[in-house]
Formats: structure tokens, sequence, C-alpha cells
């Protein structure tokens, strides 16, 4: 741990920036492999598309393929030094146009979809009364998450005159798992980017107490999978036989010929 950086930072710094982040990280580990061993059957997404799917088909594909290219964005951002970048010709102006555009299009459509599977959740009985305490707080938790980081970057990269974050939040995030952490790093940023790093790790520390598990178990499978051949049976014929009965080709059931 590089201790002389830590040295300049103050305890609150420490408390916020680096031991809550490992606290977070330490309990999603431990908490999928208690979960796993605790609850396999309940490693499910629990879906709810019998009791509703009208507002599913649209919410669901916009929130996940949102999230994933919010992800996606996320690690570029974040785990990916700008140095790398500049060595594969991509400038500042061209990766940060890229970075804003694509981001906030996959924001737009997380929020939307997230929007309609609350929506949906609050608005539908049956779907609410089946709501467990774990998704109380995922919903919540998550909707918060999200929405801080479209807002950030609404402020301060569309609207304001731009922030770098990745020589400020990214440093630290990549000092996290490389055990040098930085907390001066983020200690200067502005409060939004704070706030969505803070819950984006509380959501990790909450992740596998809640329906996100099914994010391991996605059917990649499926894709290599071969095809399923149905075949419609054919109707029996009748087969008429000498005592004045018929009976079907295939030999079972019969009835008396008019």
């Amino acid at each position: 741990m590089n201790t002389s950086l830590s040295a300049s930072a103050s305890g609150v710094d420490l408390l916020l920036w680096v031991a809550v982040p490992y606290i977070c990280l330490a309990v999603f580990a431990v908490g999928h492999v208690w979960r796993y061993r605790q609850d396999q059957f309940g490693w499910t997404s629990r879906t709810s598309q019998l009791l509703e799917h009208r507002w599913l088909r649209w919410g669901s594909p916009l929130f996940h393929l949102g999230a994933f290219m919010v992800i996606a964005g996320h690690v570029v951002g974040l785990a990916i030094p700008d140095s790398w970048t500049e060595a594969a010709s991509i400038s500042e102006h061209a990766y940060h146009t890229t970075a804003v555009w694509a981001g906030s299009v996959a924001g737009i459509a997380m929020v939307a979809g997230l929007g309609m599977l609350c929506a949906r959740r609050l608005l539908t009985r049956q779907i609410r009364l089946g709501t467990d305490r774990s998704d109380k707080l995922l919903f919540p938790l998550l909707s918060a998450t999200v929405l801080l980081g479209i807002t950030a970057t609404a402020a301060h990269n569309v609207f304001g005159a731009g922030y770098d974050y990745r020589s400020t939040v990214s440093v630290w995030f990549r000092g996290l798992f490389v055990l040098q952490p930085q907390p001066e790093a983020i200690a200067g940023a502005p409060l939004l980017f704070q706030l969505h790093a803070l819950t984006a790790f509380l959501l990790f520390a909450a992740w596998p107490f809640t329906r996100l598990v099914h994010v391991w178990s996605a059917p990649i499978g499926y894709l290599a999978r071969p095809y399923l051949v149905y075949r419609r049976r054919a109707t029996p014929t009748a087969v008429p036989t000498t005592a004045g009965r018929t009976r079907s080709a295939s030999g079972s059931g019969s009835r008396r010929a008019a």
C-alpha cells in the first residue's frame, strides 16, 4: 500500500475512499461464496413475466442494453489509463466526444428501462406484493447510482465546462486494485462524482444478496446449443376390424361402429 500518498489524506478521506471500498469489495467476494453455498435455488432473477409482460417487453431490453454499454464505458474510462488510448492514436478530444455521446445514449436507455421496470413493480399489484426485502434495497440503490452518474456527466461534461475524471477518479479506482490507494485523487473531485462512486461500491456490497447474482448465470451456452426439432404428431386413422369395431392405427382406444 502506498503509505506516502495516503499520509496526506485526512481521516475522513481514508474512511470514504479506502476503507469503505475495500469493505464493499470484501463483502462482494465473500457474499457470493456464501450465497452460492447456502442459496443455490435462489440464484435467479425471479422473473415475474407471467404476472405482467407488456412493460417488461420494453423495459428489460432497454435496461440490459443500456447497462452493458454503461459497463463497457466504465471499463474503458476507469480501468484503461489515458496513456493507453493516446498510444492507440486516440486523441483526448475524440475520446471525450465519443464517451459523452455514447454514454448519454447508454444512460438514457438504461434510465428509461429502469424507470419502466420500477413503475411496473409499483403499479402492478401482484408484482408489488411479491417484492421482497432485497428488491426494496436494490431498486432504490441501483436507481441512485444510475441517476447520479447521469447527472454528473450531464452537469460537468455535457452542459458544463468539462471535467477530466480520468486524471482523478480513474487514478483512485485503479489504485484500489493494485493495493496502492490514492484517496487524495478523488477527494478533490466534484461531489456528484464522489456520490456516484460511493453508491456504486454500496451496490457492489449489496450485489450478492439480491437478484443481481443472475448476471453470473447468463445462458451463454444457449448461443452454441443445437436447434431443437419439433415434429407434429400424426393424427391416428381408424382401422376396421372383423368384430364390427374400429381401432386407431396406434392401437389405443376403440369404439363401436355406427
